[in-house]
């Protein structure tokens, strides 16, 4: 058996933050992992390079069923917190114009970062070891895993949520959180992948790959001004990936394909101009030629000169474009999903040192609570936030 003040479970994100922390204060840290290797969903975000914070990161970007939970953490570690950190190991990053922050390189460096932070605080961490079992006890907790027996003072879960099960996603957090009575709200994806009915499904094959900057809502009233992507399973890009957190089963999207227009007004010029040119072709100047064929083949758009269109169909063609509605049949699910929509309840929890209030010395970080930040560097802020308020606590 193995002695020690902080265990955390989890070699994420959150899970590291807190155990450098942590060890800098002089706590023996163990990390332990089931992993092969730590920080895995870090070495695949942003595509590989890591969109490791976001500049304009604050309290409203986040999904959480109480809103103030985590003003306490962010307000105590921003995202100009992390960026001097990441200045100090020399990190080459960019930016990108809506706040977020990407590694030059690639992911690993994140990943470097955090192990060297945890090698100068004197923590271990342990791959490959997964957690079977744990209990209270007079001396805090014993936790069993596929290696050892760990004695622990404090615990922290960091386990994560269910996103990706490739990379090991698992429901352990959840399951020691109701093992010691805290309430655990309904998880499902977020940030993930539209998938269509068949009918839409056949009408779209073929435009995997076409991008469109458009503006879409969810019937919340929710709205991301950001492009869609096209795919042979569905709809994804930023914009979708975004609604997806606010959407619910069985409602409609509406997006706008042309927010930088006024489409009558577009229609008016070009019956003056060009009044002979087809409808089709003169969208297929703002629009996706290949897109606007689809429209064309499912009469969603008159096959007609634009000097035949009457005011009607002018009007028709307007909404549909400016208003075009459609009704996802599900989302991807939790294997490509970004993260976990719900968790532990954050009304269990201490807003500032993110201890359990049921259990002593127990604390959970991470995507295992219900803190969701939307897309753009917002979900790893909330960690490393999380990470140092916690670690500072433990």
């Amino acid at each position: 058996m193995v002695d020690v003040d902080v265990l955390v479970i989890g070699a994420g994100a959150a899970g590291l933050m807190c155990a450098a922390t942590a060890g800098y204060r002089g706590k023996k840290v163990i990390v332990v992992d089931m992993g092969k290797k730590p920080g895995r969903k870090i070495l695949i975000s942003g595509g590989g390079r890591c969109n490791f914070t976001n500049e304009n990161a604050q309290p409203e970007h986040y999904i959480c069923q109480n809103p103030h939970f985590i003003k306490s953490a962010m307000s105590r570690y921003s995202a100009q917190d992390f960026i001097e950190l990441v200045e100090r190991h020399g990190l080459n990053f960019h930016h990108k114009t809506l706040g977020q922050l990407f590694c030059d390189d690639n992911a690993q460096d994140i990943v470097d970062i955090l192990l060297t932070e945890c090698e100068w605080a004197g923590v271990e961490i342990k791959l490959r070891n997964e957690v079977f079992s744990l209990e209270q006890n007079e001396q805090g907790y014993l936790v069993t895993t596929s290696e050892t027996k760990y004695q622990c003072s404090s615990l922290v879960v960091a386990s994560g949520g269910l996103t990706m099960p490739k990379l090991g996603a698992s429901p352990i957090g959840y399951k020691i959180a109701e093992q010691f009575g805290l309430k655990v709200l309904p998880t499902t994806a977020a940030l993930v992948p539209f998938t269509l009915h068949d009918h839409d499904k056949s009408r779209f094959d073929g435009l995997s790959g076409i991008s469109i900057a458009t503006e879409i809502s969810s019937e919340s009233g929710k709205c991301f001004k950001e492009n869609i992507l096209f795919t042979h399973r569905g709809l994804s890009g930023p914009a979708i990936l975004q609604i997806s957190s606010f959407w619910q089963a069985g409602q409609t999207v509406t997006i706008n394909l042309l927010p930088e227009h006024n489409l009558s007004e577009t229609i008016a010029n070009w019956r003056q101009n060009q009044a002979q040119k087809s409808t089709k072709n003169l969208l297929s100047t703002i629009l996706p030629k290949r897109f606007i064929e689809s429209l064309v083949t499912s009469n969603d758009i008159p096959d007609k000169n634009i000097n035949q269109l009457d005011h009607s169909e002018i009007q028709a063609l307007h909404n549909f474009i400016h208003q075009w509605q459609i009704k996802p049949n599900g989302t991807e699910g939790y294997r490509t999903a970004e993260v976990t929509l719900g968790g532990v309840d954050t009304d269990e929890l201490s807003s500032k040192t993110f201890a359990a209030k049921k259990a002593k010395n127990l604390y959970f970080i991470g995507e295992v609570i219900d803190v969701t930040g939307w897309l753009g560097g917002f979900n790893f802020q909330a960690c490393w936030a999380q990470g140092i308020a916690c670690g500072g606590a433990v």
